[in-house]
């Protein structure tokens, strides 16, 4: 595990975090990103958040802007992909070899409701509780309240066994943009904490913790930046390969060319044409 890492100039103790996410499902880094930081990332993302694009369910946000596939819409986006803190979690829990699941921004916007629960690895329909095959980071780029909509998370939840939770995500939710059924068809629950972050702030959870994100009842967005990761051996989310060709590809740092699916699961998961999939950036 990278131990050199600093965040506000102290280094972090991994072993801590690391045991809050085992135990609680999820820990937090206050004020990681700089002002400048902030402004560059939001400089990037607005052009693709003035298209007013909203979700086209109650699960994605039928008033909030979805940003997908983002490094190939700005390599920027790179540094938050490969940035050491998360990426260290990432490594430590999946192994070396874990890849980008998903990369996306969600701007929630006024009157949007609360999501229905879900997990962020529930697509590998693994029987819970489950090893980690997925670490997922939500970057703040706004102050997250209890107002505009901050992630609610129930805490230790990875370790529950199966159950029928109220309010949890269901294929219908996929189909449904009924906004005031949603609003109360998504129960609260009695173990819910909301996670209010500052602008900079971030926290990683593991992908099996059941959260949702809150209903934004302010008169300003909350917008958040979430790269996902999952274990070398399960397929990704997103299909980022398919966003970007090879020469795009080839200009970001190694370690994120090797997320995108530009390496090797042990012993040989990923070849191309018989060969590590390097070769193809010229490698």
């Amino acid at each position: 595990m990278n131990t050199s890492v600093h965040a506000n100039g102290a280094p972090i103790d991994f072993e801590t975090h690391c045991l809050a996410i085992q135990e609680e499902g999820y820990t937090v880094f206050t004020d990681v990103l700089s002002e400048a930081e902030i402004t560059a990332y939001r400089a990037a993302l607005q052009p693709w958040l003035d298209r007013d694009l909203c979700g086209r369910n109650v699960f994605e946000g039928t008033r909030s802007h979805r940003v997908y596939a983002m490094l190939a819409k700005d390599p920027i986006f790179a540094e938050l992909v490969a940035h050491p803190i998360a990426l260290t979690l990432a490594e430590h829990f999946l192994g070396e070899s874990c890849l980008l699941s998903a990369c996306l921004a969600i701007d929630l916007m006024p009157g949007e409701t609360a999501q229905p629960w879900h997990t962020d690895d529930g697509h590998t329909s693994l029987k819970p509780p489950h090893d980690v095959v997925g670490i997922s980071a939500f970057w703040a780029l706004s102050d997250t309240t209890v107002e505009n909509g901050a992630t609610e998370v129930l805490p230790r939840s990875h370790l529950w066994a199966e159950q029928d939770l109220p309010g949890a995500l269901s294929a219908v939710n996929f189909d449904n943009t009924d906004n005031t059924e949603a609003a109360t068809g998504h129960e609260c629950h009695p173990a819910a904490k909301t996670v209010t972050l500052t602008a900079g702030s971030l926290m990683v959870a593991r992908g099996d913790l059941w959260h949702r994100g809150g209903a934004n009842c302010s008169d300003g967005s909350r917008l958040i930046i979430t790269p996902q990761d999952c274990a070398g051996w399960l397929r990704p989310l997103e299909t980022m390969l398919l966003t970007m060709t090879p020469e795009q590809v080839a200009v970001f740092p190694e370690r994120v060319q090797a997320l995108l699916g530009y390496s090797i699961h042990s012993p040989f998961m990923g070849y191309v044409d018989g060969m590590h999939p390097k070769r193809i950036l010229g490698a």
